[in-house]
């Protein structure tokens, strides 16, 4: 992978941006050499310094001059500051990554006058325990090499997918972005569901989360359709019959399918309101 020849700089050292640094460096993607990160905290500089071996800079913009690819990992708070910092090092032979909520390819865009290599991600929180899920789109300059690299990067710490329009990562917010906390949600609501059967919290809390990781690989590792898989377990006049029916009385489905188009439907609502932020291209 053509990684270990480029600089990596990262706007913003938060958890995101740790969990991506640890999952390039754990996978042998690039050297420690090779990655920089810029971050107004001297103590959170020194941290990451020292943790993985990386350079680190007080200044955005001197981080974007260093680098091939920039990855803006900063609060959708404090993207206009970062861009604005960093716009006069911004150009063409760099690939610019940037997973921040809400702020579509095009107010990155106008940011520059010239044509840049822009790529927008949407990774979620389990990046920190390198099982996330992410999904990428390319802006209209972006190659179909620069999207191998950052599909790389995210392939670091889970599984990424390229999705070919822009609006799509609405839907990705609603299904993955948000996704963990319907997730801890059932965890939450099966361990409370142990807990009277007679089991104690810790013995319940324990079974849940290892019956949702469980049903997760074994969905992704066979590739067999859900409904396939259910039915494994679905025995004539059994248990899970009996459970599976409680659930669709309690619309469980529909329901979820419910909530992905809440926040997807928030998703495109925040998109909106960041998509009249940030400079124009000049003429």
């Amino acid at each position: 992978m053509a990684l270990e020849n480029k600089t990596i700089g990262f706007i913003g050292a938060g958890n995101m941006g740790e969990a991506l640094i640890s999952g390039l460096l754990g996978a042998g993607l690039c050297q420690p050499e090779r990655v920089v990160c810029a971050d107004v905290r001297a103590e959170r500089r020194q941290e990451l310094e020292k943790r993985f071996g990386i350079q680190s800079r007080q200044s955005n913009l001197e981080v974007v001059r260093q680098a091939d690819i920039v990855i803006y990992a900063v609060k959708p708070q404090t993207m206009t500051a970062a861009l604005e910092q960093t716009a006069p090092g911004l150009d063409g032979t760099k690939v610019i990554i940037s997973f921040v909520a809400g702020v579509p390819l095009a107010t990155l865009a106008g940011y520059c006058a010239q044509p840049l290599r822009l790529i927008r991600a949407m990774p979620n929180v389990c990046v920190s325990v390198k099982a996330g899920a992410t999904a990428i789109v390319g802006g209209p300059h972006a190659k179909p090499a620069d999207l191998d690299l950052a599909a790389a990067i995210f392939n670091s710490v889970g599984r990424c997918i390229v999705v070919n329009a822009e609006h799509l990562l609405d839907g990705v917010t609603g299904l993955s972005g948000s996704g963990p906390a319907y997730i801890f949600m059932v965890i939450e609501a099966l361990a409370d569901g142990g807990v009277k059967a007679g089991l104690s919290r810790s013995e319940a809390q324990l079974l849940a989360a290892q019956t949702v990781l469980g049903a997760a690989r074994m969905q992704l590792e066979t590739g067999a359709h859900p409904g396939v898989l259910k039915d494994m377990v679905t025995s004539p006049a059994g248990t899970t019959i009996a459970a599976l029916h409680a659930l669709e009385k309690g619309r469980l489905r529909a329901t979820l399918i419910d909530a992905v188009e809440a926040a997807t439907e928030r998703a495109r609502q925040l998109g909106r309101m960041a998509g009249g932020v940030g400079k124009q291209k000049s003429s």
